[in-house]
């Protein structure tokens, strides 16, 4: 076999020319204990209330309880697959859900996949989680009482 330094030379210029030089920064934390379906993460002090974070696992969560040395997460996953040591990483979302007329007799879970088989929820909206309410003038009258069966709850 021949070594032609013209062709190893000509290789090496092509690869470098595309070569891309990309930095993938990311706060990630470590989960200190998790049951009940919320985790405690340290190492996350970057944080945002209700942002969305991603354990190695792919399960999603969301910070609720910011305190001065972790972060309580809301699992939207079983907590069984989450153990402590894992490695937790910001998403820089803070939740939102999708909105508008295509939800109308759907079933969705907390980031708004379907759960009813009916395909995906092609929606154009999205709206924030946490959101001010609208001011009781402002919102439309209960026309129809919605019945629950539970004597206790539907006399209110």
């Amino acid at each position: 076999m021949e070594i032609r330094p013209d062709e190893i030379t000509s290789i090496l210029k092509k690869q470098i020319e595309g070569f891309e030089r990309k930095i993938d920064i990311a706060e990630v934390g470590e989960v200190i204990q998790v049951g009940d379906g919320i985790a405690r993460i340290y190492g996350l002090e970057g944080v945002q209330a209700s942002e969305l974070v991603e354990f190695k696992n792919g399960v999603m969560g969301m910070a609720l309880n910011l305190e001065e040395d972790n972060v309580g997460v809301v699992l939207f996953g079983r907590d069984t697959e989450i153990r402590e040591g894992d490695t937790v990483k910001r998403t820089g979302r803070v939740m939102d859900v999708p909105v508008g007329p295509e939800l109308l007799g759907r079933v969705v879970d907390p980031l708004g996949n379907p759960l009813d088989g009916k395909g995906p929820v092609n929606t154009k909206q999205r709206g924030l989680m946490e959101r001010k309410a609208l001011g009781v003038v402002q919102r439309q009258p209960v026309k129809e009482p919605l019945q629950t069966g539970i004597k206790a709850i539907d006399a209110m």
